[in-house]
């Protein structure tokens, strides 16, 4: 039987697959394009780039989730309230105090971020604190707390640098074929097409595929966090009713990118009134659908 318990293991275990995945996924790649290329130099630097890569996003992929997001330090003086919040549901959850940062941006939103609970960030924009009140920021920071116990943010944040590495990587095989710098070999065309055939192929499928794997990890911790937090807060009704707020609100999050999207509250990119629930467009969203979180919460069947 899964267990919450079972869940932090579980997403243990994803962070170091992930990982292992993405090192395996750049070194073909790397073979790849420097037999496109003619050149095995390629293969080297992508091995380099691998681990480099990996040790980066596990050491320092909360430091830049905050600077792509434009967060700032909260002042304990000016975010009294606020803070208080997070230290009072955090002795509640048994969680160190996490450290409290502010996005400027009439968005409301947030996110957790960090490789582990003696680190982990917690983020809001200052338009949650405009429009949200008490009862319901509470709910939304108990939903950011359990993203932090059940060690989402791991591998939420790993994924926001192995991804986003994987598609930069594509990106450049690209633009590297429309300015002609493949190989040209006129005694072995066929297999020099055939590989540049599989080089374009690969740059588009993975990060296709890597896009898919966290937009649907990410789905699934929704639920889970927005459960776990109901339960801290024991007032299911404050995250709903924050929840509704914020997906009325008309204006997506400015700083935000694909990368990083997976790790708000809600849909950064979503507009008032839009609601992407066809199977299509669910396969790219990276939350669920806002009324299934809200039917969940208030104990109806989804």
């Amino acid at each position: 039987m899964a267990t919450l318990y079972t869940h932090q293991d579980a997403n243990t275990r994803k962070t170091w697959v992930l990982m292992a995945l993405f090192f395996v996924t750049v070194i073909f790649l790397g073979w790849a394009f420097s037999i496109v290329f003619g050149s095995p130099a390629i293969l080297y630097v992508a091995v380099a780039f691998s681990i480099l890569m990996n040790i980066a996003s596990y050491w320092y992929s909360d430091s830049l989730v905050l600077k792509m997001s434009g967060a700032l330090p909260a002042d304990e003086r000016e975010y009294r309230d606020l803070h208080n919040i997070v230290e009072n549901l955090s002795i509640t959850a048994g969680l160190p105090k996490p450290r409290v940062f502010v996005i400027r941006d009439s968005a409301p939103n947030a996110f957790a971020t960090g490789r582990d609970k003696e680190h982990a960030v917690v983020a809001v924009t200052s338009g949650m604190l405009g429009i949200l009140n008490r009862t319901e920021l509470e709910g939304v920071i108990a939903h950011e707390l359990s993203h932090i116990g059940n060690r989402d943010i791991l591998l939420s944040t790993v994924v926001v640098v192995l991804v986003g590495f994987v598609t930069i990587l594509s990106d450049m095989f690209l633009r590297a074929t429309m300015w002609g710098g493949l190989k040209r070999d006129s005694d072995d065309s066929r297999a020099g097409g055939a590989m540049l055939l599989l080089g374009i192929v690969l740059s588009l499928l993975a990060p296709l595929a890597a896009t898919l794997v966290h937009l649907a990890i990410s789905r699934k911790r929704e639920f889970l966090a927005d459960a776990s937090g109901a339960l801290l807060t024991r007032y299911p009704e404050g995250l709903a009713s924050a929840l509704e707020k914020i997906h009325a609100h008309a204006a997506p999050v400015r700083r935000v990118s694909h990368a990083t999207a997976h790790l708000f509250l809600s849909d950064p990119y979503m507009a008032q009134g839009k609601s992407r629930t066809s199977f299509l467009t669910k396969i790219f969203m990276t939350h669920p659908p806002l009324e299934e979180r809200v039917m969940a919460l208030r104990g109806h069947t989804q």
